[in-house]
């Protein structure tokens, strides 16, 4: 019988109609193949993987493979978004014994939930040295049919290899002025100076390493770091990576130059490029900069925002082209006859010099990825945005990609943050309701009476799964920044306590080390716990930046020191993989900034204060933290002491324990904080 019927994620909803027995992760799966004494297989995937939907239609689907499995497996499909503990264990096993990792990922493993066969995406027949999956299946039940103890062998070394992998790192000391400045030497080795990025193909959007390179900039004035920054930005921007139509980012670019992407749009890689570009356009003024950014926000909105008011996860690779048949890049991509088709013959020559649709194409059978390639002609402006119209509400006809429409309580909580700074930079009250509403769901229904986070709900149903250390950081940094941009000392409340289970629950008071799972989960072959930053921040790195913004806003000593603690790790890693702590890093400018806490006082309607106000929250020195309210407010801890000056709004800067004569002039304020007229 198949169990996944009941569940909330739309990845295991894709597979509850398999003939394939699935069992949800659970401890009635490990008895039932305890009772049979059976191998488990263990397949862990997400909605939006392309190579996930190819295994799952050439073999879950196929009823011959599927009554192998029945017969000598007990079979566990795992949404990697829903349990990222349970993926990231027995990722780190996979990598550990093929040297490489991926989704699907497929790990055999005793009733004991001890790994020891591994693999990723197998084919239905032998092809490019890879044995079928039925080969697969069936040299596993040999084995554990005929040679127990070998296996029982395998599994128990990987699993105490596994064990012996924790990590302190966090006394290491607190990073400093040497160990940024080699993690940006290391970056710039790495810096692709012709396309922009870092490294080869594949290429993925660099964003939590550019808030770095410009939060490094701000504090040092490194022209380095900022062109580095500026010149990635552009390059993304312009190629196919982004949606020139639509706005928003995919997930990455197949080859170097950005032109090809693999089509996927995630929730926290659109949430996480809003903010860097927002965060540039208020370091540079680029008009680009800004149009991006917005256009990322906006498709947050549009189609991302569900019902209750929380983002989606993501959007699929794949469509329908028209024919029935499921293609990556299908509602995306163009060809000279479709843009014929909707614009004219004038209008579709002109649409395909600007955004570089040849008759050969870029992509596949002569379609092409939209891009803006750097040329000399100039386009009317007026002339492009009809074409743009016209394009989108063509598109807007094909068959959409689908959507994993599970709320994940950290990814919302980067949404939060890059909406709410967004709205209030650009003057769009809409985005920062938007911010608002989803943090709100995240309040209502991801966290408990004892404000306890749930990893995900869906429909408005909170899932069973408990939030693991970045959802905790990553809401965290929502909430903060929503205190910062409405001045609500709600928000900063309930930050609160969310960072203090991550003191009590997830942090390892001696060493500063953090885990991603709380001291009471579910307790698995090895406790998870990895700083490095890739797709999205660490849940470490993310927690360490919420607890030093909260001290800051606080003065809360024991957030700070657990901060600073956690801070070790990038003193570790920081010089010798700066692609991988990019996030940390910036927490690390931050923490050798300040950071500077900014309280302004004034009342709300008064314009004095609200030019005071703004020149606060646009200010670019690393991390800064920012508190408004009226005159005698006690919303926020930074505004008590804090009355007016001479009868009228005043702004107060303090780091490190000392502060600035307080100011009720925009130019000393933007002067103290750095930033530009805006």
């Amino acid at each position: 019988m198949n169990r996944l019927a009941g569940t909330t994620s739309p990845y295991l909803l894709q597979h509850a109609d398999n003939p394939v027995d699935w069992w949800p992760w659970g401890p009635e799966a490990f008895e039932e193949a305890k009772r049979r004494d059976a191998p488990v297989l263990l397949s862990v995937g997400y909605s939006a993987c392309h190579w996930c939907h190819v295994m799952a239609h050439e073999s879950f689907e196929d009823e011959a493979t599927a009554a192998y499995l029945n017969e000598h497996f007990v079979s566990v499909k795992v949404d990697r978004e829903e349990r990222p503990d349970v993926d990231a264990v027995y990722m780190e096993a996979v990598q550990a014994a093929t040297g490489q990792g991926g989704w699907p990922m497929s790990v055999f493993m005793t009733p004991d939930g001890e790994p020891f066969y591994f693999g990723t995406y197998f084919p239905p027949e032998p092809r490019h040295g890879m044995p079928s999956f039925r080969q697969v299946l069936q040299g596993v039940s040999t084995a554990w049919a005929e040679r127990r103890d070998e296996v029982a062998d395998v599994a128990g070394k990987i699993t105490r290899d596994l064990a012996e992998r924790e990590m302190s790192l966090g006394d290491s000391g607190l990073p400093g002025e040497e160990d940024l400045a080699g993690a940006l030497l290391g970056l710039t080795r790495e810096y692709d100076a012709t396309r922009g990025g870092f490294g080869g193909a594949p290429k993925f959007p660099p964003s939590m390493v550019i808030e770095f390179l410009l939060r490094r900039h701000a504090r040092t004035g490194s022209e380095g770091a900022l062109q580095m920054a500026v010149d990635t930005c552009e390059r993304m921007a312009r190629g196919g990576i982004y949606d020139q139509l639509g706005g928003g980012f995919a997930r990455y670019s197949v080859d170097r130059d950005w032109v090809v992407p693999h089509f996927e749009k995630m929730l926290y890689d659109n949430a996480l490029l809003c903010r860097v570009y927002a965060h540039l356009w208020r370091a540079t003024g680029s008009a680009a900069a800004r149009r991006v950014a917005l256009e990322t926000a906006d498709f947050l909105v549009r189609e991302l925002r569900t019902a209750e008011g929380g983002f989606a996860s993501a959007l699929d690779a794949d469509s329908d082209d028209g024919s029935g048949r499921h293609v990556e890049g299908a509602y995306y991509v163009w060809t000279p006859a479709q843009l014929r088709e909707v614009l004219g013959e004038a209008d579709a020559e002109l649409a395909a010099r600007y955004f570089g649709v040849t008759e050969e194409g870029t992509f596949e059978e002569g379609a092409s990825v939209l891009q803006l390639p750097q040329q000399e002609a100039v386009f009317d402006a007026e002339k492009m945005a009809s074409v743009r119209e016209r394009l989108l509400a063509a598109r807007a006809e094909r068959p959409a990609p689908g959507r994993d429409d599970k709320v994940v309580a950290a990814w919302n909580g980067l949404a939060v943050a890059a909406l709410a700074e967004t709205g209030t930079y650009f003057d769009r009250p809409d985005l920062v309701e938007a911010a608002i509403g989803a943090a709100d769901l995240l309040v209502r229904l991801h966290m408990d009476e004892h404000a306890r986070l749930r990893r995900t709900s869906r429909d408005g149903r909170a899932g069973a799964n408990a939030g693991v250390l970045e959802d905790y950081a990553d809401v965290a940094e929502g909430f903060l920044t929503l205190a910062s941009v409405t001045g609500e000392g709600v928000w900063l409340e309930f930050a609160g306590f969310l960072l203090d289970h991550v003191l009590a629950l997830f942090t390892d008071a001696e060493s500063g080390a953090m885990y991603d799972t709380a001291a009471d989960a579910e307790r698995l072959i090895r406790r998870p716990q990895d700083p490095t930053d890739n797709a999205t921040p660490s849940g470490w790195s993310a927690a360490a930046g919420a607890l030093l913004s909260y001290a800051a806003q606080t003065g809360a000593e024991p957030h700070r020191a657990a901060a600073e603690k956690a801070l070790g790790v990038v003193k570790a890693l920081g010089p010798r993989a700066p692609r991988f702590i990019g996030w940390g890093l910036a927490v690390c400018e931050a923490l050798l900034d300040g950071p500077r806490e900014v309280a302004v006082v004034g009342d709300a309607g008064d314009p004095a204060t609200t030019a005071l106000r703004r020149t606060a929250l646009l200010g670019t020195a690393p991390g800064a933290v920012v508190a408004s309210g009226g005159p005698g407010s006690d919303e926020l801890p930074l505004l008590a002491g804090r009355p007016l000056v001479d009868g009228g709004p005043a702004a107060y800067v303090c780091r490190h324990f000392v502060c600035d004569a307080p100011t009720n002039d925009p130019e000393v304020l933007r002067a103290a904080l750095g930033g530009r007229n805006a």
